[in-house]
C-alpha cells in the first residue's frame, strides 16, 4: 500500500512540474467535455447525420446509411433522437411500391450544428494557444 501511495504522489508531483492542472488528473476523460457542449450532436453518428444534411437539401435513409457506414438499426435510433429534438424532419413516402424515408435538417438543427462547430473551434483554439 505504501508503495502505490508513494508512486501516486510521485506522478502527481511530476504532473505539477509539467504544469498539468490537478483537476485534469482527477477528472476522467469523458467528463472533460464542457457542460454546454450539445451532447445530442456530439455523438459520432448523430454528428454525421446532421453534418451530411447540412450540405445536402435532403438524404434518404439508404443514402445516409451508406455514407455513415452504419446499420439500419443504428441509423434508425440516432435519427429518431435527432427527430425528437426537432433537429431533423423525417418524411416517409413510396416510390412505386418501395418505401422511401427522407431526412431534412431543420432550422433548429442548423442552429445547433452552428453552435456546436463554434464551440469545437473555440476548444481547438484554446488547446493550440494553451
Amino acid at each position: 500500500m505504501a508503495k502505490s501511495s508513494t508512486a501516486h504522489q510521485e506522478r502527481l508531483q511530476r504532473s505539477r512540474e509539467r504544469g498539468a492542472p490537478l483537476e485534469a488528473i482527477r477528472t476522467p476523460a469523458r467528463e472533460t467535455v464542457p457542460v454546454d457542449l450539445d451532447r445530442l450532436i456530439h455523438e459520432r453518428i448523430r454528428l454525421g447525420i446532421v453534418s451530411a444534411l447540412a450540405v445536402n437539401r435532403s438524404l434518404t435513409f439508404n443514402e445516409l446509411k451508406a455514407l455513415l457506414k452504419t446499420t439500419d438499426g443504428n441509423l434508425s435510433v440516432h435519427a429518431r433522437k435527432l427527430e425528437e429534438a426537432d433537429y431533423i424532419v423525417c418524411t416517409k413516402s413510396f416510390a412505386g411500391r418501395l418505401p422511401k424515408t427522407e431526412y431534412r435538417l431543420t432550422a433548429a438543427g442548423r442552429g445547433a450544428l452552428e453552435r456546436y462547430l463554434n464551440h469545437m473551434e473555440a476548444l481547438i483554439r484554446a488547446t493550440r494557444e494553451g
